[in-house]
């Protein structure tokens, strides 16, 4: 009887599925991106963060439509709202530091996306767009990031949206419209807050989520790229497998289930044991309402804005400070220009490759360090120091990559 019962099972399954496919090409998909694509089987730690990534930015749109549902956008509501999620919401103060752990969280992990890229080599020929794509996605997490950074209505929130649209006002002739434009009012107000509700939960992810989508149909068109910088697409079998590659289902996708056990592991200890980071994630004066009568002693984005907010503050003019702080991330969009070695990746570059990427992470991170800091002499030369490395390491490298000696690339990933 269970036989019989179990055969009908399996048979109505087989029926719903060519049901399905008749009318979507769910079966068609799973083949293509999953089981019968083919990834270098040479991937290592630094690819997790491309999976990492994707589950944060589900948490925080899940954590996100929650919250909604209990913040009230307005000047005279907002803070209160947020102790009403905190305090009174059935989980409420877990989804709150879900979604505000989340936020640092992404960062990391994308940070961290952008460092293996650059290691690797993976802005290079034919990835280009792949890169491009990302960078717009990093562009638009900052938005995000800020527009939501505003939303608890604390003092560093009210105080952090004064001065950082207040910078938009050094652009020539247009600035303070463009100041007026950003609030919404002509200093930030309710008007400015329920604005910036808007953009954080309805029109910058739904720009977010096009984007992501493109990054990812961009990577399964052109292949990851692997350790080695080697295209394992130019090696392939009588069946057209790649002779380096193996199907990222259900090999990665196992492997990456591993990863993600242990960074939500780390993820969750952050909330239940430090959420504020000290000072980090949360600050002590965001926990006090705004009030635009009182300014706090310090003054700083949030610590993933940092290093370009460390670029703005070392330059003494308010318009040529926004250049440079434009500038800093313009770069790394032509980044893929700029790169003349003929290998891709670090492994096989020479010394003057790996010692400029050691010395830009060593600038990026004394930047971030400095740009947390309140304002000194000492401090505002470091930040020289460090912006002059952050910008050597883009505008020297069409030389130092053209004229160093690489190694010989390896004939296969493995034997």
């Amino acid at each position: 009887m269970s036989n019989v019962t179990e055969h009908a099972t399996q048979k109505r399954e087989r029926s719903i599925k060519r049901w399905i496919n008749a009318r979507f090409p769910l079966q068609e998909f799973w083949t293509k991106h999953l089981t019968h694509y083919f990834a270098p089987r040479n991937f290592n730690f630094w690819y997790y963060f491309g999976s990492f990534s994707l589950l944060v930015l589900v948490n925080q749109i899940i954590t996100g439509i929650w919250l909604a549902m209990d913040y009230t956008p307005t000047a005279t509501e907002a803070f209160a709202s947020v102790q009403h999620i905190m305090r009174d919401v059935r989980f409420g103060w877990l989804l709150r530091l879900m979604h505000s752990t989340g936020a640092s969280a992404f960062f990391v992990v994308v940070y961290l996306h952008m460092y293996r890229g650059l290691i690797y080599g993976s802005y290079r020929k034919p990835r280009e767009l792949l890169w491009l794509i990302g960078m717009l996605i990093y562009i638009t997490l900052l938005l995000e990031a800020f527009t939501g950074y505003v939303l608890p209505w604390g003092q560093m929130s009210y105080w952090g949206a004064e001065v950082i649209t207040s910078f938009a006002s050094a652009i020539p002739y247009v600035g303070k419209f463009l100041v007026v434009w950003l609030r919404g009012d002509y200093s930030v107000s309710g008007v400015t807050l329920h604005r910036f509700f808007s953009l954080h939960v309805i029109a910058v992810p739904l720009v977010l989520l096009g984007l992501v989508f493109l990054h990812l149909v961009a990577l399964h068109y052109v292949g990851s790229n692997n350790p080695d910088g080697i295209d394992i697409k130019t090696k392939k079998d009588a069946q057209g497998v790649p002779l380096d590659g193996i199907a990222f289902h259900p090999y990665y996708t196992l492997k990456d289930l591993v990863g993600v056990v242990v960074f939500l592991m780390i993820f969750f200890w952050v909330i239940f044991y430090a959420p504020t980071m000290g000072g980090l994630f949360l600050e002590a004066e965001n926990f006090t309402p705004a009030n635009s009568m009182m300014t706090p002693a310090h003054i700083a984005p949030v610590w993933y804005m940092t290093p370009f907010y460390a670029i703005l503050r070392a330059i003494p003019n308010k318009f040529f400070g926004l250049s440079a702080m434009a500038a800093a991330i313009a770069l790394m969009f032509v980044l893929p220009w700029l790169d003349r070695s003929p290998v891709r990746s670090i492994r096989y570059k020479g010394t003057c490759s790996k010692v400029a990427i050691v010395v830009f992470v060593i600038c990026f991170i004394g930047l971030g360090y400095v740009g947390i800091m309140p304002v000194s002499p000492v401090l505002s030369i470091m930040a020289q120091i460090f912006a002059v490395g952050y910008f050597a390491f883009f505008l020297l490298m069409p030389f130092y990559t053209s004229l160093e000696t690489t190694k010989p690339l390896p004939e296969r990933l493995t034997s």
